[in-house]
């Protein structure tokens, strides 16, 4: 899958996960970020647009603070299992960037409780 945000860092192929993205820092930090979590990002880009580069900002903070990181859709069930890795959710980025989005008026939406 395409991620343009993230086209500078290094792309691995990781023969487990070969249609999960994975990327390197230059300081060696690794960070996944599994398809869901890329959707709800777009999502995000459409309604906080003039936020999105401190979105991926703190993305990019989050895994150098981190060393391994995989962003996931849903931590309890992500499509990524790797020992020693932290899991985030974009609700834990928000968090992060002090942005709240509440879309539970949607009856299709992943973001209700």
């Amino acid at each position: 899958m395409e991620m343009i945000e993230f086209d500078k860092y290094k792309k691995i192929i990781d023969p487990e996960y070969k249609n999960i993205n994975l990327y390197e820092l230059d300081d060696g930090s690794k960070f996944y970020v599994e398809p869901n979590f890329y959707t709800q990002l777009l999502y995000i880009k459409d309604h906080f647009f003039d936020k999105y580069d401190e979105v991926i900002d703190k993305i990019i903070e989050i895994t150098k603070r981190n060393k391994k990181m995989i962003f996931t859709a849903d931590f309890e069930n992500p499509v990524v299992y790797k020992d020693g890795f932290y899991y985030r959710e974009i609700s834990d980025i928000l968090g992060e960037v002090k942005l709240h989005f509440d879309n539970k008026g949607n009856p299709d939406s992943d973001w209700k409780d």
